[in-house]
C-alpha cells in the first residue's frame, strides 16, 4: 500500500491519500482523543504525541499537529493508517454516526428557504470540492439577516488562509448568485 502527502494551506494540517475510499458519505473531524474513540484509526492517531486533530474525508484523512515537525510526525501517521487499511478494520466504531460529532443543527427563518436552497447547492457544486482538495470541508450552518454562517473543519479550521477563502472567495461567489448574502463569517 502506498500513502500519498499532500501539503495543505494550513501548514499545521498535512493530507494522507491512502489510494482507496476512507469515508463513503459525509466527513468526519475530532478535535481530541475523546472524541476520536468514535473511530479507531482516529484514536490510534490521536496516540501519536503531537497529533490535535483528525479529519476523514472520501478518499483522504488530514491530520493536525501541534508539536514536532511533520518529518517527526509523518512517519508514525503513514505507519498507523497503513496498519489500519490492512488490518481490514472499520473506519468508524459500530455505533458511530458517519458525520461529524460537532452539532451540525442548521439554523434560518421559514421565509429564506429558497435564499437557503441556492446557498447550500452553491457550496454543493463550487466550494465544497475545491475545499476538500485542500483536505477540509465546509458546511452551511445557517442563514440570519444576510449573514451566512458556515462550519470549516479539517484543514481549514484554523487555517492561515481560511479568513480570506471565506471574505472573498465564498462571499464574493454567493454575492454574486444571491445578492441577499451581505456576510459569510465561520462558526
Amino acid at each position: 500500500m502506498f500513502i500519498q502527502t499532500e501539503a495543505t494551506p494550513n501548514p499545521a494540517t498535512l493530507k494522507f491519500l491512502p489510494g482507496k475510499v476512507v469515508m463513503e458519505r459525509g466527513t468526519a473531524e475530532f478535535r481530541d482523543a475523546e472524541s476520536a474513540a468514535a473511530s479507531p484509526l482516529a484514536a490510534r492517531i490521536f496516540q501519536i504525541p503531537g497529533v490535535s486533530g483528525v479529519f476523514f474525508g472520501y478518499d483522504f484523512v488530514t491530520v493536525t499537529k501541534d508539536g514536532p515537525e511533520w518529518q517527526h510526525l509523518k512517519p508514525a501517521i503513514l505507519g498507523t493508517i497503513m496498519e489500519h487499511f490492512m488490518s481490514g478494520q472499520p473506519l468508524m466504531a459500530a455505533a458511530s454516526a458517519t458525520s461529524s460529532p460537532v452539532s451540525d443543527e442548521e439554523f434560518y427563518d421559514a421565509g429564506d428557504e429558497t435564499i437557503v436552497a441556492t446557498i447550500k447547492e452553491l457550496l454543493e457544486t463550487r466550494v465544497r470540492p475545491a475545499v476538500a482538495q485542500d483536505g477540509g470541508d465546509i458546511t452551511f450552518r445557517g442563514f440570519k439577516d444576510g449573514k451566512v454562517f458556515l462550519n470549516m473543519k479539517g484543514a481549514c479550521a484554523g487555517c492561515p488562509s481560511s479568513t480570506a477563502t471565506l471574505k472573498h472567495g465564498v462571499k464574493n461567489l454567493l454575492r454574486h448568485f444571491v445578492p441577499e448574502v451581505e456576510e459569510v463569517e465561520a462558526v
